[in-house]
């Protein structure tokens, strides 16, 4: 883990990803309004800066990482 990645506070918020778009920008508003939903909108510049770090295979290991995906 390099120093920009945080660890998601427990517990992970539910995130359906099943049947949505899957570009990147999809995954990551979808995440983004997941977090709000939660509580956690304070988290949602922490998860992106971490989820855009890498390629897209990097972005969905990093949004498995923050939430429960279905």
């Amino acid at each position: 883990m390099t120093l920009n990645e945080q660890e998601p506070v427990q517990p992970k918020p539910h995130l359906k990803l099943v049947g949505t778009d899957g570009n990147a920008f999809a995954i990551m508003g979808a995440a983004a309004r997941a977090l709000r939903k939660a509580g956690r909108g304070d988290d949602v510049r922490a998860y992106q800066a971490e989820a855009m770090a890498g390629d897209y295979n990097h972005l969905l290991a990093v949004t498995m990482k923050w939430f429960e995906v279905d």
